[in-house]
């Protein structure tokens, strides 16, 4: 009790000194409590997208590995072709032994149909080889006496050749089965190509009923074929022209990506991809065995560290090495990028206050014990110990640093709640910005909760079974379910600056602590007299 009631007089008596310390740690404590709010509600963010955000996983092809095997060995387009043409699609057999892992939480799967059409012209490119086929044929002239005296029952032989040239379609048996690629999903959340805006519906749109016989085409096609949303089409098989299937055109769409700028092609790569669910496939597929379904799986990772794992994991069951895996982890850490250097910025600006303050301190509190160097004499004279007399000095600073934190903590909130929630409404406004352009990707509008069918106003009966679009997160972070922060200096901060002002005031009492150490009662006091 006596080294803090002495700690506290010195205080008060050396008010000049503590003023300046108190300043300095004031705003080391404000700059700390704003730099630590960023980092906390950085963190939030990039959690929130993380959560929403899941790691998927898809098997694709590996055409690099393709290319190894067909390079030098004077393979022509028709090798490669035929080549591609064996390689065994994946089947729901095999993604379902690839989905029982440990590192997967959850999968899903689009089929790809190639298919015919009734009075519907396609845009397509083919390789086409004309040949030709020479014969010759040997044939023997006989010839009476009277023609050839001098060669009684002779005769002549002679070759005859016929060239014919002959035209042969080489194609991708994959591909080229049907004139269109029915692609079929299985709910939106799947339809990654309108979510991220490769795809944009122009005209109506993607119907929420993944159990009809609906379609979306592209505009080049319905152009091509001047067709339009409500129009029907009648899709036929290509192995059998007496099976039909039809469907109703629910929305046209236009691609965005940098295939609709290939000044080598007439068409972009999906002008014959006609966009459908899963159902509809099925229907066909059923009723005839022979057409060719792709199936293209998509694994819900359990964490990043995981992906690497589970590619190693499949291919030791017995993935093909045609085949690889890819995952979105890229595009993930890409999207937080921004909120991470905005953290990092935070921690750096941190550490350099951190080290300038604890250095101003030091210098401080030596200059404090020259000035104090006769008070420090004679309290070792009269017996106090150098640990109790250390303690003293260390109250008096902690005591400085406990009110100086305060007050800077009050003043960081002050400040940190408005550059905190400006982050937060910059990433708001971007992802509602982003939830808007995916809602008129699909031709929905809004993706706004209470503006879309099955949300909290909407009374429209017909859409009372919509999906609840407002829990689909379409891989974009709802960041405005962190909501604006009220209080971002909260207990968590507080923690950290109450240990920020233990560990300024153990590193700037070290010189006071080496000093009294080092000090000699007796010299001081010969000095002094």
């Amino acid at each position: 009790m006596y080294i803090f009631k002495n700690a506290w007089k010195n205080i008060i008596r050396n008010k000049g000194r503590n003023i300046l310390i108190g300043i300095i740690v004031i705003v080391i404590a404000a700059s700390s409590s704003i730099t630590l709010a960023i980092r906390e509600s950085a963190n939030d963010i990039v959690k929130a997208y993380q959560e929403k955000n899941k790691i998927e996983a898809t098997i694709g092809m590996n055409r690099n590995n393709l290319m190894k095997e067909l390079k030098g060995d004077n393979s022509s387009q028709e090798d490669m072709i035929n080549t591609f043409n064996e390689i065994e699609n994946v089947t729901i057999e095999e993604i379902e032994k690839y989905g029982d892992s440990k590192y997967v939480s959850d999968y899903y799967y689009t089929y790809e149909l190639s298919i015919d059409a009734q009075d519907i012209k396609e845009a397509t490119d083919s390789l086409v080889r004309e040949t030709e086929e020479t014969q010759t044929t040997t044939e023997t002239r006989s010839f009476g006496k009277g023609d050839m005296p001098n060669f009684p029952g002779g005769g002549e032989q002679f070759s005859k050749s016929i060239t014919t040239k002959r035209t042969e379609r080489i194609f991708n048996q994959k591909a080229q089965d049907g004139a269109f690629t029915l692609i079929g999903y299985k709910s939106y959340e799947n339809m990654t190509k309108f979510i991220n805006g490769d795809y944009e519906i122009v005209d109506g749109s993607v119907s929420d009923d993944f159990e009809s016989n609906s379609v979306v085409i592209s505009e080049e096609l319905a152009t091509l074929n001047d067709l339009k949303v409500g129009d029907t089409i009648t899709f036929v098989s290509p192995k059998d022209d007496s099976k039909t299937y039809e469907a109703e055109i629910t929305g046209i769409y236009k691609e965005n990506t940098d295939s609709s700028n290939n000044m080598s092609s007439m068409f972009t790569n999906s002008a014959n991809e006609v966009i459908t669910n899963i159902n509809f496939i099925e229907k066909i597929f059923s009723e005839d065995e022979n057409l060719k379904v792709t199936i293209t799986p998509t694994f819900i990772i359990k964490d990043t560290s995981s992906v690497d794992k589970f590619s190693e994991e499949v291919k030791e069951k017995g993935l093909s090495d045609y085949y690889t895996v890819t995952s979105n982890v890229d595009e993930i850490a890409s999207a937080t990028e921004s909120v991470d250097n905005v953290k990092i910025f935070a921690t750096t600006f941190l550490i350099i206050t951190l080290i300038i303050g604890g250095v101003v301190l030091v210098v401080i509190n030596m200059i404090n014990i020259r000035e104090r160097k006769y008070e420090i004499g004679v309290l070792r004279t009269i017996g106090m110990k150098k640990s109790k007399l250390s303690f003293q000095f260390m109250m008096e600073l902690l005591l400085v640093a406990m009110v100086s934190l305060v007050v800077g903590a009050g003043i960081g909130s002050c400040l940190s709640v408005p550059v905190s929630n400006k982050l937060l409404a910059n990433e708001i406004e971007n992802s509602e910005s982003k939830y808007d352009d995916i809602g008129k990707n699909f031709g929905r509008g809004d993706f706004n909760p209470s503006n879309m069918p099955g949300g909290p106003s909407s009374n429209n009966k017909e859409n009372s079974k919509a999906p609840d679009f407002k829990n689909m997160s379409f891989g974009v972070a709802k960041v405005n379910e962190v909501n604006s922060i009220d209080a971002v200096v909260d207990f968590t901060v507080l923690a950290k600056l109450l240990g920020i002002g233990v560990l300024l005031t153990l590193v700037s009492s070290l010189a006071s602590m080496v000093a009294i150490a080092r000090f000699s009662p007796l010299q001081i006091l010969k000095e002094r007299g």
